[in-house]
C-alpha cells in the first residue's frame, strides 16, 4: 500500500483502520517482531513523522495483535462480533472525540486518552474499525488465509464472493499443490 499520509480522510478511513490492523497483526505475529518493521507498517498507513517503537512497545501490541486475530478467525458475523464485544468491554474506554490538540480533524477514539501505549492504541483503534465493518456489512471483517502454510490474517471486505487466501501468491501455490495431488492420485 502507498504512503497515503497526505490524504487525512483516507489515512483515517475505517477500511484503512482496518487493512492496517491487519498488517499489523501480520507483522507482530512472528516470535520476536523487529521494532523498525512494525514502525514501517504504522508510517506506510500513516503515521505522521518518524515512527519510534521499543521493544517493549512491541511486546505490547504483539498481546494486542493477538487478541485481534481472534476477531479474524470468527467464520460469522455472531462470532467476530462476540469476540469483539469482549474486546471492547475489557480493553477499551468509552467512545470520546479528538482533536490531539488541534493538530488533526475530530475523529473518534475509544484509547484511555491521546497519549496512550501503543498496544492500547492498536487494541482499540482496531477494534473499532473492525465493529464499523461487522455492522456495515454484517460478517466477519476478515479471516486468517486458509492456506496451510501461511497464517496470515486479511480484511475481506470486497464485493463478490469471499476470499479465502491472504494473497494470489497463496491461492494459486494452493491450486497448484491440489493439482499435483490429484496427478499424483491418477485422476
Amino acid at each position: 500500500m502507498s504512503s497515503t499520509a497526505d490524504d487525512w480522510s483516507t489515512r483515517h478511513a475505517v477500511l484503512t483502520n482496518a487493512r492496517r490492523a491487519a498488517a499489523l497483526v501480520n507483522a507482530l505475529t512472528d516470535d520476536h517482531p523487529d521494532p523498525a518493521e512494525v514502525a514501517e507498517v504504522l508510517e506506510e498507513y500513516g503515521e505522521a513523522g518518524t515512527v519510534a517503537v521499543t521493544p517493549q512497545d512491541v511486546a505490547e501490541m504483539r498481546t494486542a495483535a493477538v487478541r485481534l486475530r481472534e476477531v479474524f478467525a470468527a467464520t460469522d458475523a455472531d462470532g467476530a462480533a462476540t469476540a469483539l464485544n469482549r474486546l471492547l468491554r475489557e480493553h477499551t474506554g468509552p467512545l470520546r472525540l479528538t482533536s490531539h490538540g488541534g493538530d488533526s480533524p475530530w475523529h473518534p477514539h475509544i484509547d484511555r486518552d491521546d497519549d496512550a501505549p501503543w498496544g492500547e492504541w492498536l487494541l482499540a483503534s482496531s477494534s473499532m474499525a473492525l465493529a464499523v465493518l461487522v455492522w456495515d456489512r454484517q460478517r466477519p471483517p476478515g479471516r486468517i488465509c486458509a492456506s496451510p502454510s501461511c497464517s496470515d490474517v486479511f480484511i475481506n471486505q470486497g464485493s463478490g464472493p469471499d476470499r479465502r487466501y491472504c494473497s494470489r501468491r497463496c491461492a494459486t501455490r494452493e491450486r497448484v499443490a491440489a493439482h499435483r495431488r490429484q496427478a499424483a492420485d491418477g485422476g
